[in-house]
């Protein structure tokens, strides 16, 4: 039923719930690193959300600098 909502819908309001849920996925990612490491910055919650999704070999290769936080 819901994949005929979807196929009833416009391209930009299925574009528009598509980023919805990536913004929604990425906000629980987050708060799952809050939880587990209280103790991170901002900047280390965004880092360490940012080498789960890229992986390690990306993430040093963007980010040579920056600390390998545990997500």
């Amino acid at each position: 039923m819901q994949a005929e909502v979807y196929r009833r819908m416009g391209p930009e309001r299925r574009a528009a719930i598509g980023l919805q849920m990536s913004d929604d996925a990425r906000r629980c990612s987050e708060a799952g690193i809050r939880a587990r490491h209280p103790e991170y910055s901002a900047a280390d919650v965004r880092h360490a959300l940012n080498r789960l999704l890229l992986g390690d070999p990306l993430f040093a290769a963007a980010w040579p600098t920056a600390p390998l936080l545990a997500p």
